[in-house]
């Protein structure tokens, strides 16, 4: 499976989107008005290992909600991520049996050498 979980207005994914290579090879979902479910945000941990890991910090309702100040546990995470597309960190990058989650430089860069 190919797969990127990506926000269309959302300025880091699209560019992003630009640099992993054979793009068209990927099923894009866009997840404001496409939002994941519960099966694929299952899969989604599986791969990764935890819901924390797949989820967004920098979030604005995040910080609205005071939820820094709150101890969260994986339930709290997942049912955050699927209640809200925000709370997802993006883009996922799934391609076969790898997952790269978010925009950090050195998780894109991996996934570009991975796709190559």
């Amino acid at each position: 499976m190919k797969k990127i979980y990506h926000l269309k207005t959302c300025s880091t994914c699209v560019k992003i989107l630009k640099q992993i290579p054979h793009l068209e090879t990927f099923e894009l979902q866009e997840i404001k008005t496409q939002p994941i479910t519960t099966a694929q945000l299952e899969e989604m941990h599986e791969m990764a290992g935890s819901y924390e890991a797949l989820f967004s910090r920098n979030a604005t309702l995040y910080k609205e909600r005071g939820l820094k100040d709150k101890p969260l546990t994986e339930a709290d995470y997942k049912d955050l991520i699927l209640e809200h597309y925000t709370f997802l960190k993006r883009p996922v990058i799934i391609a076969n049996d790898k997952i790269f989650i978010g925009n950090k430089a050195n998780t894109v860069a991996e996934a570009v050498d991975y796709l190559k």
